[in-house]
């Protein structure tokens, strides 16, 4: 089982950044996908940034309305993946959720990290 520990969540004024990592307890170099995922109060949870292993180089989704704004990105050597999320928005408050698909059917998610953004 794959042990997913996020950080970095926090309280920011609208129009700031943070930085999400999330450590890996095991290599995640041959994962199906890897990212981030949100859930806001009263919604369902949504992706975020997800980046997919593909050849010759992973392809990355990211929800339109981060778009621009977010970058995520994966290091095979530290085991992280990592959400840079600048010109952050009161609507993108949620708790952010890191994600992986080891294979088909083995999937984990982490405890979740809060980020509040105020207006």
């Amino acid at each position: 089982q794959v042990q997913l520990v996020e950080s970095g969540g926090g309280s920011v004024q609208a129009g700031g950044s943070l930085t999400l990592s999330c450590a890996a307890s095991e290599s995640i170099v041959r994962v199906n996908s890897i990212g981030w995922f949100r859930q806001a109060a009263g919604k369902q949870r949504e992706l975020v940034a997800l980046i997919l292993d593909a050849l010759p180089t992973d392809e990355i989704d990211y929800d339109d309305s981060v778009k621009g704004r977010f970058t995520v990105s994966r290091d095979n050597v530290k085991n992280t993946v990592t959400l840079q999320m600048n010109s952050l928005k009161p609507e993108d408050t949620a708790v952010y959720y890191c994600y992986v698909n080891v294979r088909k059917g083995y999937e984990y998610w982490g405890q979740g990290t809060q980020v509040t953004i105020s207006s």
